[in-house]
């Protein structure tokens, strides 16, 4: 059965051309070590649900590439759209992306559940860099207010999530040599939008946590009327 969904304004909303198949299950040890690794984010609350922000929708989003990294719309599974308000997410709550089109605004994947509404950002990073094995989108604001400072990548406010334009300007962000140092950077456009990503689960949320506190020492400094 497939079912395709509209682009929409809301936030959380899934805004690309979807082409989504209901299909089994992920096998538990597809997502183990990703799963965990999600649960401490969840308990730092960079993943989660705050009913006073965000319209009150969960927010947070974890992926792992799998199969052939040589292929410019490589295969990943993700987890599942408005999910981020679980601390442990099970295997229904996965589903894999088995192809994405940018340029068409063009998505297709299968699974028991749709996936998170920043999957076509997911796919940008898969496809610009073949190093890149899994990707975390979390709100952090101690990171995200703090970018600049903190001198990590931006992309600018003007560009909306989850867009064909986010896509782009992740691609073009990740072969720009000027940007080249933590493997993270902030959506201005996505109020404490964060996107990590590395070679395993645990080094890309190691690069949140390290940044994390960076953030929060930027933010001290500030109040006390240190310079950094």
């Amino acid at each position: 059965m497939n079912s395709s969904s509209p682009a929409s304004p809301q936030e959380g909303a899934i805004k690309y051309r979807l082409d989504f198949r209901f299909g089994a299950k992920i096998a538990f040890e597809e997502i183990r070590e990703l799963n965990a690794w999600r649960s401490i984010l969840y308990r730092l609350g960079m993943i989660g649900r705050n009913r006073r922000r965000y319209g009150g929708l969960a927010y947070g989003n974890v992926s792992r590439r799998l199969g052939d990294k040589n292929t410019n719309s490589p295969a990943f599974l993700i987890s599942g759209t408005q999910t981020g308000d679980l601390e442990t997410l099970a295997t229904d709550h996965y589903c894999i992306v088995q192809a994405c089109r940018a340029e068409e605004n063009w998505l297709k994947a299968e699974g028991p559940i749709k996936p998170s509404s920043e999957a076509m950002t997911h796919a940008a990073l898969y496809a610009a860099n073949t190093a890149i094995d899994v990707v975390i989108h979390a709100h952090c604001g101690e990171i995200w207010r703090n970018a600049y400072r903190l001198g990590i990548p931006v992309i600018e406010a003007d560009i909306a999530y989850g867009t064909p334009d986010m896509a782009i300007a992740v691609g073009r962000l990740l072969r720009d040599e000027r940007t080249a140092g933590p493997s993270i950077f902030a959506m201005l456009g996505h109020e404490d939008g964060i996107m990590a990503f590395g070679r395993s689960a645990e080094s890309a949320a190691l690069v949140l946590m390290q940044q994390l506190a960076a953030g929060l020492q930027t933010a001290s400094d500030l109040c006390t009327g240190r310079q950094s």
